[in-house]
């Protein structure tokens, strides 16, 4: 039924009132009403925020008002975030054309009553200004910078062996931080041999560890369960537990060391906390990314390698190891197996020995290349 929605115009205007910039006043109604919708889908605080500020900046760009919007509009604004040498990625304007779309599916939902509200006001009424001409297209699924791939074997190598030597380092000279080093690589090892996301990693308590049924010898350390998994829009983090496998099982003896030596001398009263700070506090996201870029540095890697190309290589490093498609995408917390092919990639190391197998099967080829 009309006006009985959140965020509908009903329940945002009061009937009678006159108010000295009644445009304003109804655009005001407008922002406020589709956030309240927003909530009302259980959307996160951070995504109304940022998309009532692209409204309001369009608003402003426009330096009109959303009854009077039209489709050149949306192509101006475009333009302007096209030019210049602050050009934004395709995926970002992407999102604030989709962002533009759903505010005017909202105030052109006759539901919501705001059609009725600005003919009645201005004689006029909000139409959709975006459409298949005006906006960017989806044509690919992953459309993130080419150089942000995974690591070679001998990335990590190169990696792991900077970790350690930083931690026999310190704990040679005595000085303080020793105890931190050995966080810090013991959490980049975790991050790599369970596949986990930045979040994901930060957010782990000792609580999430939990025992492999398919290898009691690991203990309490044969899986991990994560509680704050990428959720989907509106729903909650999706949870799932990660199987350590065999390939990996050095970072087993690397969580037991932590857990049962290194964290106690924290003296943290009980925190919950897998990765705590000096300060006895949660590890935050934004120092996990401060140390993968000072080791990137140490090691000589390219800038543009992230932390999550530690997830990236741990989904090629398991299809190179002949685990199912199935397995590996619900070992990343994936929804769709398509997702899991975007980051899946294989060494040429691996193609060359896939090669010569397929060679040797079909035309009983030896390693020296002769029948």
């Amino acid at each position: 039924m009309a006006g009985e929605f959140p965020g509908s115009a009903r329940m945002l205007l009061v009937p009678g009132v006159v108010h000295l910039n009644e445009t304003a006043a109804v655009f005001e109604a407008m922002v406020t009403g589709w956030s309240r919708q927003q909530r009302s889908r259980q959307l996160g605080e951070g995504t109304v925020r940022t998309r009532e500020r692209l409204i309001r900046r369009f608003q402003e760009f426009c330096d009109s008002y959303p009854w009077q919007w039209t489709p050149v509009d949306v192509e101006d604004f475009t333009v302007s975030l096209t030019s210049g040498s602050e050009r934004l990625a395709l995926s970002t304007i992407r999102g604030y054309h989709l962002t533009l779309r759903m505010f005017c599916d909202y105030i052109t939902d006759s539901r919501y009553e705001w059609p009725a509200q600005c003919h009645d006001r201005f004689g006029q009424v909000p139409s959709q200004v975006c459409n298949e001409w005006n906006t960017v297209a989806h044509l690919n699924e992953y459309e993130g910078q080419p150089q942000r791939r995974p690591l070679t074997y001998r990335e990590l190598e190169l990696l792991f062996d900077w970790l350690d030597d930083r931690v026999d380092r310190l704990a040679r000279s005595g000085r303080k931080g020793a105890l931190a080093a050995l966080r810090d690589a013991v959490m980049l090892k975790t991050t790599y041999a369970f596949g986990l996301r930045r979040n994901e990693l930060a957010r782990l308590d000792v609580a999430d560890l939990r025992p492999n049924p398919h290898m009691r010898k690991w203990g309490t350390y044969g899986s991990v369960h994560v509680r704050y998994g990428k959720a989907s829009a509106g729903s909650l983090p999706r949870r799932r537990t990660v199987l350590a496998v065999p390939e990996f099982d050095w970072a087993v003896d690397g969580l037991r060391q932590w857990v049962e030596q290194a964290l106690p001398l924290y003296e943290a009263g009980g925190h919950p906390a897998l990765w705590l700070t000096e300060r006895s506090t949660r590890v935050k996201v934004r120092q996990i990314d401060d140390l993968f870029s000072v080791a990137r540095t140490e090691i000589g890697l390219d800038e543009h390698l992230s932390l999550h190309c530690l997830r990236h290589s741990y989904v090629t490093h398991l299809v190179e190891h002949g685990y199912p498609e199935r397995f590996v995408t619900e070992q990343v917390g994936h929804a769709f197996a398509s997702t899991t092919a975007i980051y899946t990639s294989v060494s040429d190391d691996f193609k060359n020995k896939t090669l010569q197998a397929a060679l040797a099967r079909v035309y009983r080829i030896d390693e020296k290349g002769t029948r």
